[in-house]
């Protein structure tokens, strides 16, 4: 269970897992800066990909970026082994994850576990497709708004935006808020 030190201390979260699911093209940054934030509260962060590869490339920025090492297979993938799950963007990495139906159906489940989900940038394409934005109000990067107000979302735009389980945020700018966000509400 995780704690909040007294004295205004950060919140730390040990003894917490935390689930990432990403794909080849995910945002670099917001892969890896969310993860090392997340690490250093004290949480155990597990990334979970498709296929057998033992590693997933990022884009950064105008290029691919760096490997990330898999943790977990996402057929063997189950959201009762996690507290919270973290959707990294990218414009890549949403768009082929939302195709795959084993991805969707984790998403699902953490989302009818009542668990925290953090998406970013276009991680909330994804939201979409396992039915969870409707009566929602979030964020995302911009092109993504008539999609989620489609979908039944009220969009804004705020650097994060936490309502109920959903915890979204616009662009790798947003990471510090958006990682700060997902640490309270699991320290809660």
């Amino acid at each position: 269970m995780g704690t909040r030190k007294r004295g205004g201390d950060a919140a730390r979260l040990d003894g917490r897992s935390i689930a990432i699911l990403a794909t080849d093209g995910f945002e670099q940054s917001e892969l890896t800066e969310p993860k090392r934030l997340l690490e250093e509260a004290g949480a155990e962060v597990s990334v979970i990909a498709s296929g057998s590869a033992k590693q997933i490339r990022g884009w950064d920025k105008k290029d691919w970026g760096s490997p990330v090492d898999v943790d977990v297979v996402l057929s063997d993938a189950d959201a009762s082994d996690f507290d919270a799950l973290v959707l990294p963007g990218g414009v890549m990495n949403p768009d082929k994850l939302r195709l795959e139906s084993a991805a969707i159906n984790l998403i699902r489940a953490f989302g009818e576990s009542g668990k925290p989900i953090a998406a970013i940038c276009h991680g909330p394409w994804t939201l979409i497709d396992a039915e969870l934005v409707e009566g929602h109000t979030m964020t995302s990067w911009p092109s993504l708004r008539t999609d989620l107000e489609n979908a039944g979302a009220t969009w804004e735009d705020r650097e994060v935006v936490h309502d109920g389980q959903l915890i979204t945020s616009r662009k790798p700018d947003d990471i510090p808020a958006f990682a700060r966000a997902l640490i309270d509400q699991l320290a809660a």
